[in-house]
């Protein structure tokens, strides 16, 4: 079984990781580490993929939580280091 950890500090509530900023503490750390497996193994194209789609994902969440709470939106970007 598979336990979630996520940044602690992005989380709502210590149980809920249905929340967007969870959410994206997840994917963020799951893009990660696809990124790192990317350097040793340059031609897995199916994992290629699934870099999409949490991207994609992420960048929907992203979006919402800045129509729905902006300051927990420009939060969370610095506490990622997401954009500039």
């Amino acid at each position: 079984m598979k336990t979630i950890t996520g940044k602690k500090s992005l989380k709502t509530d210590a149980k809920n990781i249905g929340s967007s900023e969870s959410q994206i503490g997840l994917l963020s750390e799951k893009i990660n580490r696809l990124s790192s497996h990317f350097a040793k193994n340059k031609n897995d194209k199916h994992s290629t993929m699934g870099l999409l789609k949490a991207v994609n994902r992420r960048k929907r969440l992203l979006e919402y939580l800045k129509r729905r709470n902006p300051v927990s939106y420009s939060k969370i970007l610095t506490e990622l280091n997401l954009r500039k």
